[in-house]
């Protein structure tokens, strides 16, 4: 029996991506890249592996993060959908305080220290 912390799963575009959400979040979460793109085999396994989970899907708010964000969308309209702010652009280059306040904001526990500008 999976506890709900187990049933988190997230996904992101690039190690970058995962890097800085891991580093804000404290609690376990499966951080899962695309490095940008996927492959249709690639989208079968995440889809027969993540079936039953609580997904969230946050990808970068430019040209190709929208394109993936729609293919998952469709693939998995289960899936939750965080965004960043557009000024940001990406995940890996927004500010940790931007990034903690989307995480809180859908009940992820994250490191308060994050929640601070500067």
């Amino acid at each position: 029996m999976h506890n709900m912390d187990d049933l988190k799963v997230m996904i992101v575009e690039g190690s970058s991506d995962k890097k800085k959400v891991k580093k804000i979040l404290k609690e376990e979460v499966d951080i899962l890249c695309t490095n940008g793109t996927i492959s249709r085999d690639t989208l079968e396994t995440f889809i027969d592996e993540l079936y039953g989970r609580d997904i969230y899907i946050f990808v970068d708010s430019d040209a190709s993060g929208e394109r993936l964000r729609k293919l998952l969308r469709r693939e998995m309209p289960e899936a939750m959908h965080l965004y960043i702010d557009k000024a940001y652009k990406e995940v890996a280059s927004a500010p940790d305080h931007h990034i903690a306040s989307v995480l809180v904001g859908v009940d992820f526990a994250i490191d308060p220290k994050y929640l601070n500008k500067g």
